[in-house]
């Protein structure tokens, strides 16, 4: 019963029924880079099982995901550290997505444990410190790429993949993007408990030098055990390479969809309206109708206003929300002539993101925004 199921579920996703198609960003100003980075490779294995490697499993998951991004997704622009079998060193691998500015990195690699030959099940990790030995275990296996280097030494200033004292430095790191990556990587495990089908292991945090040195949301996913042999079976058939690789498309879609609501991509069919290079001015139409504005950051201690933090913005004001200073540019009733310049300052504030007041006080931007739809 369980081999039919599997059998009918691998016949759908052949047919492309099975992925959602990508929501289109047709006015985003650029395209939503994703680099997908397929873990190891060359004369770095990975992780080797009884009859495959892990490099090529991640290879070919990696290259099955970017398949499905480029077809349903063609407004995102998806960018591989490897698309054959060839070493790219680990800090070159985030060179690559910083180089490439890109909007979100995803790792991708296949888990192992030596002496275990029954565990089963895929797991996501993001940037953090290790809060137990079998996490911390996972990161020196994954950071020990870098012994395949020559002068990695210098290159990683001294860093040893080997020694837990080196991963201290994750203690005291502060990852900007810590939020977004843990919920892209909590909507993976979703899919792949869900559509996959798979043994959910949860998500988790270590020190991974790969995620360390990317500027930008950045996950790494470990799509099983090669180290037992019935996952093995799995990873390597067309089946768990095309059900993973659909899983993990899910997830992006999902988080992809949620970040043009949150940034305010403005709706195909809304109303144009006049361009305007100067700071929308406070409403002066009745206070029941929401206010759009642009947050650019936040603070724990209020800003002057030539702080180079604001990067030279004039007219920022700001609100507090618990301990935190928010600050905000621009206001306007009219969410579109927010979004546009939203738009403007996305060179400067790349994080930026619209929300909304009404009656003076914040409320829920997707309800704004069908406000503001309903009184067009």
């Amino acid at each position: 019963m369980k081999q039919s199921y599997r059998y009918i579920l691998y016949i759908a996703l052949l047919l492309w029924g099975a992925a959602p198609a990508c929501v289109h960003a047709n006015n985003a100003g650029k395209d939503f880079v994703l680099v997908i980075d397929a873990g190891h490779g060359g004369h770095d294995p990975g992780a080797i099982g009884r009859i495959s490697k892990e490099k090529n499993i991640n290879l070919k998951v990696a290259l099955r995901l970017g398949e499905l991004v480029e077809r349903k997704c063609p407004d995102v622009k998806v960018v591989y550290t490897r698309r054959r079998d060839v070493f790219i060193p680990l800090n070159r691998r985030a060179e690559i997505a910083n180089e490439a500015k890109a909007d979100l990195f995803i790792s991708i690699h296949t888990n192992s444990l030596a002496k275990n030959h029954t565990t089963q099940g895929a797991s996501t990790w993001t940037l953090g410190l290790a809060k137990s030995q079998a996490n911390l275990e996972v990161a020196k296996r994954e950071n020990s790429v870098i012994l395949y280097e020559d002068d990695y030494q210098k290159r990683y200033a001294g860093f040893d993949p080997n020694s837990a004292e080196s991963y201290i430095i994750f203690e005291f790191m502060q990852d900007k993007y810590m939020a977004q990556s843990v919920h892209l990587a909590s909507l993976v495990q979703k899919q792949f408990r869900q559509t996959c089908k798979r043994t959910d292991r949860g998500v988790h945090q270590a020190g991974f030098l790969v995620l360390k040195a990317s500027a930008m949301p950045s996950i790494l996913i470990e799509l099983g055990f090669i180290s037992t042999p019935a996952e093995e079976r799995y990873l390597n058939s067309s089946e768990g390479v095309n059900t993973l690789a659909d899983g993990i498309f899910r997830a992006f879609n999902a988080y992809r969809t949620e970040q043009m609501a949150r940034l305010g991509t403005p709706a195909p069919d809304a109303p144009a309206a006049p361009t305007d290079k100067k700071r929308p001015a406070a409403p002066k139409a009745p206070a029941s109708q929401p206010v759009f504005k642009i947050q650019i950051c936040t603070s724990s201690e209020l800003l002057k206003a030539t702080d180079r933090r604001l990067k030279g913005l004039k007219g920022v004001e700001h609100y507090r929300e618990g301990k935190l200073y928010k600050y905000t540019y621009g206001a306007s009733e009219d969410y579109n002539q927010i979004a546009r310049l939203r738009k403007e300052i996305a060179p400067k504030f790349k994080d930026a993101f619209i929300i909304a007041f009404k009656d003076g006080k914040k409320t829920d931007i997707h309800q704004a925004i069908r406000e503001f739809k309903d009184n067009q």
